[in-house]
């Protein structure tokens, strides 16, 4: 098993998406309760643009249990699944879990931000990029102004006079 689930991450890794999703689809009928396959699987269907089978490959992977690291990659698969198949509620409440237990990400804030902007919370949503901004940034003449940014980034609909 290991070695076949070697050879599918391989096979993706090199761009054969096609030939990997269905070595990832035989594993899965073999080994139906093993989560990493079940991840695995739903990220090939995810590749080949075809989002709305990854979705119950996704949730069984959680529900089976992840390690730590694949469980951060997939609620953001999962959550940007839902968000392309205009599921916005679902994409945000897989966010919300995600961001709960991996606060630091700032690739799931990134993308919980587009599913922030597809249920118009447009505010909240560019609060999140401008902070992942300012803190991820290298640039001299953003970071020159990462005091003001932090500072409108929550209050981007307030007018001075």
């Amino acid at each position: 098993m290991k070695r076949e689930l070697e050879k599918a991450i391989h096979l993706r890794k090199n761009g054969n998406h096609k030939e990997s999703n269905e070595l990832l689809i035989k594993l899965v009928q073999q080994f139906p309760e093993n989560a990493s396959i079940n991840y695995q699987c739903a990220w090939s269907f995810d590749l080949l643009g075809v989002e709305i089978q990854a979705v119950p490959y996704y949730q069984k992977a959680i529900h089976l249990g992840l390690s730590s690291e694949e469980l951060e990659d997939a609620l953001l698969g999962l959550g940007s699944t839902y968000r392309t198949l205009g599921e916005y509620e679902k994409s945000k409440d897989t966010f919300l879990k995600a961001i709960e237990l991996f606060p630091d990400n700032r690739a799931i804030q990134t993308f919980y931000s587009m599913t922030l902007y597809n249920l118009s919370e447009h505010s909240k949503a560019m609060e999140i990029l401008l902070n992942c901004l300012v803190d991820t940034t290298t640039d001299e003449k953003i970071e020159r102004y990462k005091k003001a940014i932090n500072f409108y980034a929550i209050q981007l609909d307030n007018i001075w006079k």
